[in-house]
């Protein structure tokens, strides 16, 4: 069949199973321009391994260090004539490329927030692997069942205290719009931090350890973002923000869990990029089409490789101490946060409207990004040329 792009909203309900593919070929030509990480691990997990951060990460844990990887998501495979979802895809090309390149490569897809699926990983892990040296979280979902109780909980996106207005990007439209969100109640935080917090991320690393699956020295690093002030309301100071806290809670909590192997657990604060989610935040999206823009003019724009594969490189093994701030955190947004970065976004901020978007924005550069996440505007993909959706 032929695969053209369905946007409906904030998602793409299509995917093309080329584009993926040649796109996590991208990402892994990348790294290989990279010279080999010396001391980098050799038996990774990642946790959300399929899109985003996650894929990135196996993608520069594999062919930036050599290593053996199991990557746990929830994707959906094609079915009766309907594509896969695109992490689908890019799991199976990784897969391919990383099997071809002589290094142990395995999936599970099933909810990671299940005992099952845990107990599958270790299973798995014993069978194939030995210890792990290296545990990545990069879950982000909208809902979780507490794996004792069976309760269901859903995340919300909402600020605290006040309700909030701001500007945001209608993507359809290419217009400037105003978000109205109500105040979250305590039920939407808690949920919320139930959800996108840091319990599940403690319990996988109790798991292993409990397993005796954890090797000396284990790292483990879940990934956070902060952002600009013109968008904490809704993402720092909102319910995003409060799960975030409990995040930094779990580390504590983990580093103590590996004090016995000399473990460490971090957190990685990441810079914004495209992904379903960040679409679908309100002012965020605004805010990532003036950046891209600004960066890209002024230097040191990353995706999600180039992030991973520096991460990897200059900060978890880099030969010595892991550099964090003040906070604990390791800050791969740096580049973002400089002050003439962010004072170029401040400027641009309360001057843009729809009829300057094109000036102001990388608005082109935005929809590009958003497409290819789901195997669309890749380059030398011909995308009038039938293909099979059902990929094995």
């Amino acid at each position: 069949m032929i695969i053209r792009p369905k946007v409906r909203g904030f998602v793409c309900v299509t995917a093309h199973p080329t584009g993926c593919a040649v796109n996590v070929q991208e990402q892994i030509d990348y790294v290989n321009t990279q010279a080999t990480i010396e001391g980098g691990p050799k038996n990774v997990l990642i946790l959300g391994a399929s899109t985003g951060y996650g894929l990135s990460s196996r993608i520069a844990a594999a062919f930036g260090c050599g290593a053996n990887t199991l990557g746990v998501f929830f994707e959906r495979p094609s079915e009766r004539g309907r594509t896969a979802s695109p992490g689908w895809y890019n799991s199976v090309a990784f897969e391919k490329q990383a099997k071809a390149a002589g290094l142990y490569a395995s999936s599970i897809n099933g909810d990671a927030f299940s005992n099952d699926i845990k107990v599958q990983a270790i299973d798995r892990i014993k069978a194939d692997m030995g210890k792990i040296d290296l545990v990545i979280y990069s879950l982000a979902a909208p809902r979780r069942a507490d794996p004792e109780t069976g309760e269901v909980y859903r995340s919300t996106l909402k600020p605290i205290g006040s309700n909030y207005s701001n500007k945001y990007l209608d993507t359809d439209k290419k217009t400037i719009q105003m978000a109205e969100l109500e105040a979250a109640t305590d039920e939407d935080i808690r949920n919320t931090v139930k959800v996108m917090g840091g319990e599940d991320w403690e319990l996988w690393i109790q798991a292993l350890k409990n397993a005796d699956l954890l090797a000396d020295g284990c790292k483990t690093v879940a990934y956070d973002y902060i952002g600009p002030k013109i968008t904490w309301p809704i993402y720092k100071e909102g319910t995003i923000g409060r799960a975030k806290l409990d995040l930094r809670r779990a580390k504590k909590a983990i580093n103590q869990t590996l004090n016995s192997i000399d473990g460490a657990a971090h957190i990685a604060v990441n810079k914004a990029v495209v992904t379903q989610a960040s679409s679908a935040i309100p002012g965020v999206n605004l805010y990532i089409t003036i950046l891209f823009k600004i960066m890209k003019e002024r230097g040191g724009h990353e995706g999600c490789t180039e992030q991973m594969s520096r991460l990897f490189r200059d900060r978890l093994y880099n030969g010595s101490e892991v550099p964090v701030d003040e906070l604990g955190l390791i800050r791969m947004d740096d580049w973002e946060m400089g002050e003439a970065i962010q004072s170029a976004v401040g400027d641009i901020w309360p001057r843009i409207e729809t009829d300057t978007v094109d000036e102001m924005t990388d608005f082109v550069g935005y929809q590009q990004e958003f497409l290819r996440l789901f195997g669309f505007g890749v380059d030398g993909v011909d995308y009038e040329a039938e293909v099979e959706p059902e990929v094995e």
